[in-house]
């Protein structure tokens, strides 16, 4: 396993009086809990549950765990990314953890094992950082964005290409997206290609394609990546560990900008977030650019924030909104507009409720642009 710079051993002495209070009540959890203690498989049912937070807290586990990410982790944490934010109970935790952590069902085993073996600790951190309900099962997440962007580029063959990811996650869809421009004839040094992303841990995998909690995908993607490799586009694509919302500037704009699995999600959702993300990736579009988003990992986020809604913000930017494949294009115009025509298609004109303009706000719910209290706040799944 690769060493990852950015993890640090954490100090067990500033742990050891919260994991003996949590080893004792535990001790008394297992001897008079009159439900099942928190198995592999284990179908977690209200009684469990209830059993579980008279013990054992999540409020109080949780703010250790965080406690640990702290220390190990030198840039700011991300706490909402966590399966512990918005996990119900220890018993709700501990099922759903990968087999390598389900050792044991107490909480303080756990976190006495992270303490002292530096390789468990690596791939907790990866795992608690990078969730799969988050990054997915990495390549193919969009392929009908893929092939609609497949039609636009033959528009563009042979064009020096700028081009963005401004979500990359942990990279595998910018690889998939220079595979593609290297499947259409661009060589790698006609492509300027960078991926950006809010968690530094991303980069650190996006560059070095590892994933040290999952072995297998890690093994895919390597494979997957080796042959652009061996073309030069490793040279060719960087990786930044940028936020989106705090004005990123660039002195050439961007040719194409993917923006997947970020506006309207988890993150980045209120409405004053909205706004300044759109106006921030319409402005680091080149004349005529071409600006894709698509979300497949947040449904219920949705219902907040729908695609008109997104589709209304991009147009009130001065951009042009299409539909393109799971998601939404948004087009930069100038005089080669009218040539992409032939490979894009309009979305209906106007609601089936309310007959408004289809991208007018106000044919939708007040309630889907109501501010949250928390950017951490719960999903409404």
């Amino acid at each position: 396993m690769p060493v990852c710079p950015l993890i640090c051993q954490p100090d067990p002495a500033r742990f050891q009086a919260s994991l003996q209070r949590i080893s004792q009540r535990f001790a008394i959890y297992a001897a008079t809990s009159p439900q099942p203690l928190p198995a592999p498989g284990l179908v977690i049912a209200p009684e469990i549950r209830l059993q579980s937070e008279l013990y054992l807290p999540i409020t109080e586990i949780r703010q250790l765990f965080y406690r640990l990410y702290r220390q190990v982790i030198p840039h700011p944490p991300v706490f909402s990314s966590t399966p512990l934010h918005d996990c119900p109970s220890w018993a709700d935790f501990f099922v759903a953890l990968p087999a390598w952590l389900q050792g044991s069902s107490n909480p303080a085993v756990l976190l006495e094992q992270l303490l002292h073996t530096p390789d468990l600790l690596t791939r907790f951190v990866f795992y608690s950082f990078l969730p799969s309900r988050f990054n997915g099962a990495g390549f193919g997440r969009y392929p009908e964005q893929l092939n609609w962007l497949q039609q636009h580029l033959k528009v563009q063959a042979g064009k020096q290409l700028r081009v963005l990811d401004a979500a990359c996650g942990s990279g595998e869809g910018t690889w998939e997206l220079a595979e593609l421009l290297a499947e259409n004839g661009w060589q790698s040094e006609q492509v300027h290609l960078e991926g950006w992303t809010l968690e530094p841990l991303e980069v650190w995998v996006a560059q070095n394609r590892s994933l040290p909690h999952q072995m297998e995908r890690e093994t895919i993607y390597q494979r997957r990546v080796q042959p652009l490799l061996e073309q030069g586009w490793g040279e060719r694509i960087s990786f930044f560990a940028l936020d989106l919302l705090e004005g990123q500037t660039t002195r050439d704009g961007f040719d194409l900008i993917l923006c997947n699995g970020l506006l309207g999600g988890p993150i980045i959702h209120q409405p004053a977030q909205l706004q300044q993300a759109v106006k921030q990736l319409a402005g680091l579009l080149a004349s005529g650019g071409i600006l894709l988003i698509a979300d497949h990992f947040h449904g219920g986020w949705k219902k907040r924030v729908p695609e008109a809604v997104l589709g209304a913000l991009i147009e009130k930017v001065g951009l042009q909104v299409r539909q393109a494949g799971e998601g939404l294009a948004a087009i930069m115009a100038n005089r080669n507009t009218v040539a992409l025509s032939g490979c894009i298609s309009r979305l209906p004109d106007r609601c089936n409720r309310c007959r408004a303009r289809f991208y007018d706000v106000h044919c939708y719910p007040a309630e889907t642009l109501r501010p949250d209290s928390s950017v951490d706040g719960q999903s409404p799944d």
